[in-house]
């Protein structure tokens, strides 16, 4: 049985990283454990005025409960985890985004006029898919690589050279901060489209497209959630040995 302590001071991130099963608890409370995941409960609760005692038990009761165990992603090896979050998370974004794409376009030409929301709606996805295409780019051509290169090296027992960006420090400070950027975006997208609940005169390209943001939403969640509180922390602890 797994059990947790009612430490107030654990950081978010550490209950998702550790469990990604207590993701859909801190979801519910509108907590946002990706780009914001160094916070601690007490933190969060006291600028929400949430009841700490209240979502701790919650946190527990996820925890303890005996059903199928989420993906032990920090146990796997880092470039392990780099390829993973490539090959799942980065393709599902390039797939997903021409087809979102093409029916929010749809939506604003046929249901713009009386639902204006549409048309910001719209502006902020496109906006999202530009950075995101060259925000996994920069992943894929400079960030990931490296992050394998010092894997392989300590396999190896032999040194790196240091990188042209100095430190791994300097691309993840940017990773996160885009991060933070996209996740400001998707909470507006949220909240202009009530937390993707489609209005009574949808149609079901409106259902099927406010159903498919909420799914990539989520996917970004974990995606986000991967690097910042597993891959990002240590990477910069793997690099620390080679100094």
């Amino acid at each position: 049985m797994v059990t947790i302590q009612k430490d107030s001071e654990k950081q978010i991130g550490q209950f998702v990283a550790e469990d990604y099963r207590t993701a859909a608890v801190f979801s519910k409370y509108k907590i946002d454990f990706c780009c914001n995941g160094n916070r601690t409960i007490q933190e969060t609760c006291e600028k929400k005025g949430i009841d700490s005692n209240d979502l701790l038990d919650e946190l527990q009761s996820v925890l303890s409960n005996k059903g199928e165990q989420s993906i032990d992603y920090k146990s796997w090896p880092l470039d392990l985890l780099a390829d993973y979050i490539e090959k799942k998370h980065h393709r599902y974004v390039e797939e997903k985004i021409p087809v979102l794409r093409q029916f929010l376009d749809k939506l604003c030409r046929v249901h713009g006029e009386r639902h204006p929301e549409l048309l910001k709606i719209n502006q902020l996805f496109t906006a999202s898919a530009g950075e995101l295409a060259a925000h996994m780019k920069k992943e894929e051509l400079i960030l990931f690589p490296f992050v394998k290169k010092m894997v392989s090296a300590t396999l190896n027992t032999v040194t790196v050279a240091a990188p042209q960006f100095g430190t791994v420090k300097n691309p993840i400070e940017v990773m996160m901060q885009e991060h933070d950027n996209e996740g400001e975006r998707f909470r507006e997208i949220a909240a202009l489209t009530d937390n993707y609940n489609p209005p009574a005169d949808a149609c079901n390209t409106y259902r099927v497209t406010f159903a498919m943001l909420e799914e990539f939403e989520k996917d970004l969640h974990l995606h986000i959630h991967l690097e910042n509180n597993i891959l990002f922390p240590k990477a910069i602890k793997l690099e620390q040995q080679f100094s």
